[in-house]
């Protein structure tokens, strides 16, 4: 009774008091495909589900990602939700809809990175970081948090609240270029997160490290390397929950490339052994 009565309290004041159904319904069908696609991909992958259908494949054998049918129903989404002018219920359905597109989008997000199908490497972790905060993002929103307060009681107000957007914009950018995703991400929302993610020490490989860091600043970059070691508690605390949400990773993305590159040295060296032996040949039959 509890848990209905808030749930209540919470639609009543948050969504419907707000007009925010539309971005609710998207959350719902966000979530809903995300974690279905998971689902779907996880038994593709288990040997002990084989009845489960696999990928979809065309007969000329190229791989339709799922990637696919997400921005075709985002497209046709919104485009009808445009043609819909407001009218209910079939602004909510699109928005539904849209939802369902976004998360199947979403679910493929280190593709959009790497251009690369890194989805069981170790790169792919970057989609549940991507999902985490867009969905943390929609519901930050939901619950009455606002990026921004703009004052235009007055012109020194409205300056004030530009000036003031601009420097959290500043901060938030500050966050992603030390690849601190997810004080940028919370500091988008609550200031006081991006100013401590701004003015921490970048993590080694970002850009701000590759451009600030390095030979620039030795000391920086040994310190950017003892605080975000790979074996940090921090970091193994979220690789399991990467794991439990999107399932373990096989080889990284570097490590297929080496195996490629190993493959085809392999393959090269057994032609040139092939061309030898045939020329051997050749030249004992001219005898």
């Amino acid at each position: 009774m509890i848990a209905a009565s808030i749930l209540s309290d919470f639609w009543n004041d948050q969504i419907l008091a707000n007009e925010k159904e539309g971005l609710f319904l998207v959350l719902v069908g966000f979530i809903l495909s995300f974690a279905f696609i998971r689902m779907s991909t996880r038994l593709m992958r288990s040997p002990r589900v084989s009845w489960w259908p696999g990928s979809v494949v065309s007969d000329s054998g190229v791989h339709l990602h799922h990637l696919v049918f997400g921005i075709v129903t985002m497209m046709i989404a919104g485009a009808l939700g445009f043609m819909a002018l407001g009218q209910s219920p079939y602004v909510e359905i699109c928005a539904f809809l849209f939802g369902i597109g976004a998360g199947l989008t979403i679910d493929e997000f280190a593709l959009w990175v790497y251009l690369d199908d890194v989805y069981w490497a170790e790169e792919g972790r970057a989609s549940i970081d991507a999902t985490v905060i867009a969905a943390a993002g929609m519901m930050l929103v939901l619950l009455g948090f606002s990026p921004f307060s703009f004052d235009t009681s007055s012109a020194l107000q409205t300056i004030v609240s530009v000036i003031g957007a601009a420097l959290i914009v500043a901060l938030v950018a500050t966050c992603f270029l030390k690849g601190r995703v997810l004080h940028g991400a919370i500091g988008f929302f609550f200031t006081p997160v991006a100013i401590y993610g701004a003015s921490r020490v970048g993590k080694p490989g970002s850009a701000w490290a590759r451009r600030r860091y390095g030979e620039r600043s030795p000391d920086k970059q040994a310190k950017a390397e003892e605080r975000f070691k790979p074996d940090r508690h921090t970091e193994r605390f979220k690789n399991a929950f990467r794991d439990i949400v999107g399932g373990k990773p096989s080889e990284g993305l570097a490590a297929a490339s080496e195996e490629a590159i190993a493959t085809t040295r392999e393959a090269i060296e057994d032609a040139r052994h092939r061309a030898e032996r045939v020329t051997r040949a050749g030249g004992r039959d001219d005898r």
